[in-house]
């Protein structure tokens, strides 16, 4: 019988707005190899704006896919995991009981994460894209029902700790799916889009001034992850289906994503349904996760981009691994 120890296996799932997603992955070298992975839309947060509580409906279609978490991760046999709710379950009146019952139907116990912890773990899961000669940049994080944007130092920052690399941060109660049912996602015509923008441009108005000055460093650029900046990678590519190792880590410039932008205007909502890259499920969320990038384009004026398919399960990863001391360090150059 071989003596060599089974390889340590990690678990990180994040439960947000409308998004429940798993990565099961192994230490390896500086990094993680990624074992299985799981991603499914259940808009846990439907209706939690005007409600203020999640549906029952909503809840079932959520419970459905953390069984399914469940499973593969019995069947990788995790030794260690992270596990954790978001804006959704914090932003509902019934969401720590919610949390309770997963836990009693599941067996997972689901951490409700913090404002600041959500952006820390956004930082953590994508500071390895910004371009190591840039001073610093703004990285931020699209969701479901809450952005993430940190002001992040980057050259010759080296190993230090993602914490102490953060200038400022903030969270903003705003994401695709409360901004979409406050002005529909399905016709959105100019005037409407541009409704959207300034909406986000008002709840921004506060960190946008505090960040300010980043704008004048050297290299700055801007560092994007969620479904709406993929999605805009994947159109500018002409993927006809997603393809996440085309889009993660790819650049593109000023007038680039302003193209794309328009083309994602003029579509009607069938046609973004039917394209490989939204599809139904989220045809009607794009155009608001692009009127919040737009905001944030305008108070952070950058010739180019750099789009990640990355967040906070690959910084929840990366923490428990340093913290278990299981990563080797790079490398030098």
């Amino acid at each position: 019988m071989s003596t060599q120890r089974a390889p340590l296996r990690y678990a990180a799932l994040d439960l947000g707005t409308n998004n429940c997603r798993l990565l099961i992955a192994r230490p390896d070298g500086p990094a993680f190899r990624v074992l299985d992975a799981f991603s499914r839309i259940v808009r846990l947060g439907e209706g939690v704006s005007r409600t203020g509580e999640l549906s029952e409906a909503a809840m079932e279609r959520t419970l459905e896919a953390l069984h399914i978490c469940r499973r593969k991760m019995d069947e990788r046999q995790v030794i260690r995991s992270r596990l954790v709710a978001t804006e959704a379950c914090r932003a509902a009146r019934n969401g720590p009981e919610f949390l309770e019952r997963i836990a009693r139907e599941t067996g997972l116990n689901l951490e409700l994460l913090n404002r600041e912890g959500e952006a820390h773990l956004a930082a953590a899961g994508c500071a390895a894209l910004a371009d190591v000669q840039a001073s610093s940049v703004v990285l931020f994080d699209i969701g479901g029902g809450s952005t993430e944007l940190v002001w992040l130092s980057v050259k010759n920052c080296g190993q230090k700790d993602i914490r102490s690399r953060i200038r400022a941060w903030t969270s903003l109660p705003l994401g695709v799916v409360t901004l979409a049912e406050r002005y529909g996602g399905i016709h959105v015509c100019g005037r409407t889009f541009e409704a959207m923008v300034r909406d986000s441009s008002e709840a921004l108005a506060t960190f946008a001034e505090e960040a300010r000055a980043a704008t004048d460093e050297p290299g700055f650029h801007l560092l994007g992850t969620s479904g709406t900046v993929t999605t805009l990678g994947g159109i500018f590519l002409g993927l006809e289906r997603y393809d996440r190792r085309r889009v993660d880590g790819l650049w593109m410039k000023k007038d680039e994503v302003d193209g794309v932008m328009q083309e994602l205007l003029a579509m009607s909502y069938r046609e973004r349904a039917e394209n490989g890259c939204i599809g139904r499920e989220r045809a009607d969320l794009v155009l608001a996760g692009c009127a919040i990038f737009e905001a944030i384009r305008r108070a952070f004026p950058a010739q180019r981009v750099r789009i990640g398919d990355r967040g906070l399960r690959e910084g929840m990863l990366m923490e428990m691994m340093r913290e278990d001391g299981v990563l080797r360090r790079a490398a030098p150059r």
